[in-house]
């Protein structure tokens, strides 16, 4: 779930490339569409997905999300299998404001639906429901928060989560920031995992942008998150 694992150029751009969410929602009527990409290396192999995360300003401080993935897993000394991965519903409601309350604050809930592949995913549903946070000072800005799932079928379990970030917009064009991130174990026999990023958004226009993280595990890294790396081409209208 670490994978599921960013309008214009505001002062200060959150949520993806990060691990860690912030809490401001797509402008109304406007749109952001991810094409991106992710991985994650273990000690047995290397997995991840590709696809379209796409959110749109339903209405005044609300965002309707919907990320579809196509998932592949490639354990050492094994072949590559992939398919269509989880796809993933929500809705992100602010209901506080700095201007007023001198933070950002949000509620996602989301949808995990079942996989259709039998090779990549969960074959079981799962739920979240994090609060996030952010405040904005000048060209800075510092975000976070966390949530649990409801997580149960197979080998599954219920699952905690929570990161915090801290960005900074260099020039016109170029934000950069860090994070570090931290989940229970979400699998019987499994272990937490706690891990570090550093992340960049270049605008390439108004309604083009690159995005991309990547940093180390540093809990259990061998079973969890060696390194995961994320990078996509947002687009904003």
């Amino acid at each position: 779930m670490a994978l599921c694992i960013v309008l214009g150029a505001p002062a200060a751009l959150a949520g993806p490339p990060y691990v860690t969410d912030d809490p401001e929602p797509t402008p109304y009527g406007h749109f952001e569409i991810y094409a991106f990409g992710a991985g994650t290396t273990t000690r047995d192999g290397h997995e991840g997905e590709s696809g379209i995360d796409f959110n749109y300003g339903g209405a005044e401080d609300l965002q309707l999300s919907a990320v579809v993935p196509v998932a592949y897993e490639r354990p050492d000394g094994r072949e590559t299998i992939g398919g269509l991965g989880n796809i993933e519903l929500g809705a992100k409601y602010r209901f506080l404001h700095q201007a007023d309350f001198g933070l950002d604050v949000s509620l996602f809930p989301s949808v995990t639906l079942p996989s259709i592949s039998a090779h990549v995913g969960e074959q079981h549903a799962s739920f979240e429901l994090p609060v996030w946070v952010q405040k904005d000072f000048g060209a800075w800005s510092t975000f976070g928060g966390g949530g649990c799932a409801l997580n149960n079928g197979g080998d599954s379990k219920d699952f905690c989560f929570g990161g915090w970030a801290l960005t900074r917009q260099v020039l016109p064009f170029l934000n950069v920031g860090a994070e570090i991130y931290h989940q229970t174990a979400d699998a019987h026999g499994g272990k937490a995992s706690t891990g570090l990023g550093v992340g960049a958004t270049y605008d390439l226009s108004e309604n083009y942008h690159l995005t991309a993280s990547y940093g180390p595990g540093i809990q259990n890294a061998a079973e969890t998150n060696r390194s995961s790396w994320y990078a996509a081409l947002l687009m904003t209208f």
